[in-house]
């Protein structure tokens, strides 16, 4: 019996990964076995700094607010302490936006704490 080779699933697999290679550069875009190495790589960077990017925002909503609350003769570790005490339920998130576009808003939270 001859041997069966599923072609139109093995030309449907190479064609969805060169497609993920487009616009790579040299032959990472054109020839397989590179360009199977470089989007097996660009997927594995891409999972991992889906994870990364939610802790680079936190630490830049931290920076910000920080920076917010120096102005008004406060911590961050004073400031967050005070806010969970007081039960303002207000993420870091809408906090950095406060201190960076709406400094008056930002004031009236710090001046609840005092």
């Amino acid at each position: 019996m001859p041997r069966s080779v599923n072609n139109v699933a093995s030309r449907a697999k190479r064609k969805r990964v060169m497609e993920l290679a487009k616009g790579y550069f040299g032959r990472r875009k054109n020839v397989w076995t590179v360009a199977k190495n470089a989007v097996e790589k660009g997927l594995v960077y891409a999972y991992r700094d889906r994870k990364a990017k939610k802790r680079d925002f936190r630490t830049l909503w931290i920076a910000r607010i920080n920076a917010g609350v120096r102005v008004h003769g406060l911590s961050y570790s004073e400031f967050m302490g005070k806010i969970k005490k007081a039960g303002i339920d207000l993420n870091r998130k809408v906090l950095a936006d406060l201190a960076m576009n709406h400094p008056a808003a930002f004031e009236a939270v710090v001046k609840k704490l005092k």
